[in-house]
């Protein structure tokens, strides 16, 4: 699968905001990985097959036209998901974060994921997570008013996010 990443210069040297176009500064679209996409197509054809091998007509090629489709789509489906900072938010999929309450950014290794999503992850953190995608970024944040400690988001280039959302 590609990748969609996108950073552009901001207005005024500032970064971490939206230039003067309303263009995103940072964009990245978290999709399924290469992997699960053969075996959901796989299990469509066969189970299509198993139909087509017991009835006629209609009956033996309707399965194709319906589960194959389906068996694209899922994955598509998966890959819905986009990280974008842009007009002075961060917005991972329909969530959004005020680029203001942000405290700390750091980065989450592959060697340290598994602890951070495991015993260290506290059970009000907002967790947008991809298992193919082998890094991460924890945002920490500064809002009394917010009952959610960080966020904790999959990026393929972490170093790119830490810097769109200024602090890096």
């Amino acid at each position: 699968m590609s990748e969609s990443v996108e950073a552009a210069s901001t207005t005024g040297g500032t970064t971490g905001q939206a230039n003067s176009t309303g263009e995103p500064v940072y964009r990245e679209r978290l999709y399924a990985a290469w992997w699960s996409w053969p075996l959901p197509l796989i299990a469509a054809v066969l189970m299509a097959a198993q139909v087509h091998m017991g009835y006629p007509g209609v009956r033996a090629w309707l399965p194709y036209v319906v589960l194959v489709p389906l068996a694209i789509a899922v994955p598509l489906w998966l890959g819905r998901t986009k990280i974008e900072v842009t007009g002075g938010e961060l917005w991972v999929g329909d969530a959004h974060l005020p680029l203001r309450f942000i405290d700390e950014v750091e980065v989450i290794t592959p060697q340290e994921q598994r602890r951070a999503l495991g015993p260290d992850l506290d059970p009000a953190a907002f967790l947008v997570h991809r298992a193919s995608i082998r890094t991460s970024v924890r945002i920490w944040l500064c809002d009394e008013n917010d009952p959610t400690p960080y966020w904790v988001v999959s990026t393929r280039h972490p170093e790119e996010l830490i810097t769109a959302l200024g602090k890096g």
